[in-house]
């Protein structure tokens, strides 16, 4: 049985490669590892070509019957299916939800989602947002489909061996841990804590953006400020680690997140983490993390110390996992268990059937 993976967002470069190091392109890379020879769907591809070890493929050619894709638009699930069903007898989808449910307010959207998730097997990408996702179809779909819903989970994690070797830097670097500037990221709460720790002490912040967010009023703002490097997200994964291998600390603001697939990767790579006490920081970490905050004032407290001793912060970092942070972050957090286990859901949600009959209950 063939994959497809579907991302209506995905951008292929000419060298025949994913391009980006967002959420979405991180997983679709990961994905395409996970299944080898998969085929890519992406808007925009209206003809067949050819990527360093995938095909792109218009969804009009994808051969449902001998083919499963996976969804990374969730939303566009049932017409997705009704578009592989023109040509196929029972095409086989898998949903992927790789964000936060939470992120979705509109009644539509979240009627949308569970609705999709129903019809669906559906792989989500940690506990949170399976759960979400389970509260989500048993609220806004009827008994017969939520019973029959099929949902598994497992947390991305990382991959270690992207890992360089730390370089210090002389003026501390605090990473605005995110590419964009929306609202539930409370960029303004990371500005107002981090102008009030530059004032006591030399910082340079460092936020990389996706480009539609660079010219952005906010964005201007932020780089107006003598301590902040407003710039483009780094155009190599070897520069993104190098990037997070000379970062000192970062100050997470978001109020939700569904897994922080960014916050693991800046915590490996030797980067304070002052974040939120909120359940989903909660559940990236070990507990008694000693850098959980509950107002701006705490926040700006950690952040000080963060950047002010660092070793001193390292070492509490190491104390609350019982022996090495790093360590335990690299066994929380191994990628191995996310691939082997949406390999096996995939395979398992492989058989023929209609959709909306479904395959299991709703655990």
């Amino acid at each position: 049985m063939r994959v497809a993976v579907r991302w209506s967002d995905a951008l292929i470069g000419g060298d025949g490669h994913v391009w980006g190091h967002d959420a979405g392109s991180t997983l679709l890379r990961r994905l395409l590892r996970v299944f080898p020879d998969a085929q890519v769907v992406a808007a925009g591809h209206g003809r067949l070509g050819h990527g360093v070890g995938f095909d792109v493929v218009p969804l009009e050619l994808v051969d449902g019957d001998r083919t499963v894709l996976i969804s990374m638009d969730v939303l566009d699930s049932p017409s997705v299916w009704r578009t592989m069903r023109a040509t196929s007898r029972h095409p086989r989808l898998v949903n992927f939800v790789w964000w936060s449910p939470s992120e979705h307010v509109e009644a539509v959207d979240r009627a949308s989602l569970a609705l999709s998730c129903a019809l669906f097997p559906t792989f989500a990408n940690s506990q949170r947002t399976a759960d979400e996702v389970r509260a989500a179809v048993r609220e806004w779909t009827v008994p017969a489909l939520a019973d029959g819903a099929r949902l598994a989970w497992a947390d991305l994690g990382i991959r270690l061996a992207h890992l360089q070797p730390r370089h210090e830097p002389e003026v501390p670097v605090v990473l605005y841990p995110a590419i964009h500037l929306a609202p539930r990221k409370r960029p303004d709460l990371f500005v107002a804590v981090v102008e009030r720790v530059a004032r006591r002490t030399p910082v340079r912040v460092e936020a990389r953006l996706e480009e539609q967010h660079l010219v952005g009023e906010a964005a201007l703002r932020l780089a107006r400020r003598e301590w902040a490097w407003v710039g483009p997200l780094t155009p190599t994964r070897e520069g993104y680690w190098r990037a997070l291998a000379g970062t000192t600390a970062f100050l997470a603001t978001a109020e939700e997140e569904s897994y922080g697939l960014a916050y693991v990767e800046a915590l490996v790579a030797g980067a304070v983490g002052v974040l939120p006490d909120l359940p989903w920081a909660r559940a990236i970490l070990p507990p008694g993390y000693p850098f959980l905050y509950r107002d701006a004032a705490q926040a700006e407290a950690m952040l000080l110390r963060a950047v002010t001793d660092t070793a001193g912060c390292r070492r509490a970092l190491d104390a609350a996992a019982e022996g090495s942070f790093a360590q335990w972050l690299g066994r929380r957090h191994d990628d191995d268990r996310f691939e082997h286990a949406i390999a096996a859901s995939v395979a398992q949600w492989s058989a023929p059937a209609p959709p909306a009959r479904g395959g299991g209950r709703l655990s």
